[in-house]
């Protein structure tokens, strides 16, 4: 058997690898399961590139930090196949959890397809040497698919149980730890021999020629983790020491009212105006409300019907009903959102059981509590 060591700084380069493409993935995923069908299943395929190539690149700068004593090659259609099968089975794990009731059972069940899906990866990629010959038994594949069985369930859960930032920091802590030992428990249990050449199914891959193609790869991820993260923490949630921006946006409400009413609320119902009477529309048949100069335009399934209170008033009435302040000219009733989309810095709502009233903006400033009350 050949005697091996690792290169410890290409070691950690693949943990800091696994944990970039965990944060990426997890929190692209954040709040897709109330997007529309075809967005999220875009958000789901990129997230599965990102997660599956995140556990390939991992394992090949890891193994890039291997040290033999002799001379190696990779079969390149193996080690491409390795990282596919990688990217389509944590894809299936990703449609269970963004297409399917998020239950215990199905945390479990996409958790251990994401454990599965590293050891598949891991022993296919170890098939795909050349001139030399991995070693191990039953029991050593058993031992490494127990351990990254155990943590991928663990990543998951952390990561889905609630969809918030601690979360999805805990857990992809969680996901760079199942990958990384389970590659290194495995490899700890795999000795290696002299193997005569075979005919491969592919070009061969030296060690210079797969540095490149990892090296592609991993620039790929820490560009989307630049991407995800510099949006990861809202406005409201960053540092109150950042002194310095360009062009600040001041949000006013449209002439509030000098003396607003009691927060309480309203007893007789919304009022609004129709031929010359007043009547009264009950809170939990409104949608939303939308300023109008100094009153507001109540939606109500497919009216629009003109309230003599102001947008403050009403968000004065209404908000201990319940209803959400999204922005400086709507109020809205978390009811009746239908979806949500996150966009950069703001978002959208959407109301698909409102015909009068198809989306509303969310601003900036009011983000995260919008996502919070949605629970995204």
């Amino acid at each position: 058997m050949l005697e091996f060591t690792h290169s410890w700084w290409l070691v950690a380069a693949s943990f800091a690898v696994a944990l970039m493409a965990g944060f990426t993935g997890l929190t692209l995923t954040r709040g897709a399961s109330t997007l529309p069908e075809a967005k999220r299943k875009n958000v789901v395929a990129m997230a599965a590139v990102v997660l599956g190539g995140g556990i390939w690149s991992m394992h090949f700068v890891a193994m890039l930090g291997l040290q033999l004593p002799i001379l190696f090659y990779y079969d390149a259609l193996i080690t491409l196949i390795s990282a596919l099968v990688a990217i389509l089975v944590v894809g299936l794990a990703l449609l269970l959890l963004h297409f399917r009731q998020r239950s215990l059972p199905v945390i479990v069940a996409a958790g251990s397809i994401v454990g599965v899906g590293i050891v598949a990866m891991h022993y296919i990629g170890m098939a795909g040497m050349q001139l030399c010959r991995p070693v191990y038994g039953f029991a050593d594949i058993a031992i490494s698919t127990i351990a990254s069985l155990l943590l991928s369930i663990l990543a998951i859960w952390v990561a889905y149980d609630a969809r918030t930032h601690r979360n999805i920091l805990l857990g992809t802590v969680c996901f760079g730890l199942a990958v990384v030992t389970m590659h290194f428990v495995a490899i700890g249990l795999t000795d290696f021999t002299v193997a005569e050449a075979t005919g491969a199914a592919g070009p061969l891959l030296d060690n210079q020629v797969l540095a490149l193609g990892v090296t592609v790869a991993v620039f790929l991820i820490c560009g989307a983790f630049l991407l995800t993260g510099i949006t990861f923490v809202t406005p409201e949630e960053a540092s109150a020491d950042t002194k310095v921006e360009s062009a600040p946006t001041v949000e006013t409400s449209p002439s509030p009212d000098p003396l607003p009413e009691p927060v309480t609320p309203p007893k007789a119902g919304v009022p609004f105006e129709r031929e010359g009477q007043t009547h009264f529309a009950l809170p939990e048949t409104i949608a939303a409300l939308r300023a109008e100069g100094h009153y507001t335009l109540l939606y109500v399934g497919e009216e629009k019907l003109f309230c003599p209170w102001s947008i403050t008033e009403a968000a004065n009435r209404l908000e201990p009903a319940g209803f959400l302040r999204v922005h400086r000219s709507y109020l809205v009733n978390p009811v009746f959102v239908s979806s949500f989309e996150r966009r950069k810095d703001n978002g959208t709502c959407y109301f698909d059981e409102v015909p009068a009233l198809p989306k509303v903006p969310v601003s900036r400033s009011r983000l995260s509590v919008v996502r919070d009350v949605l629970g995204v």
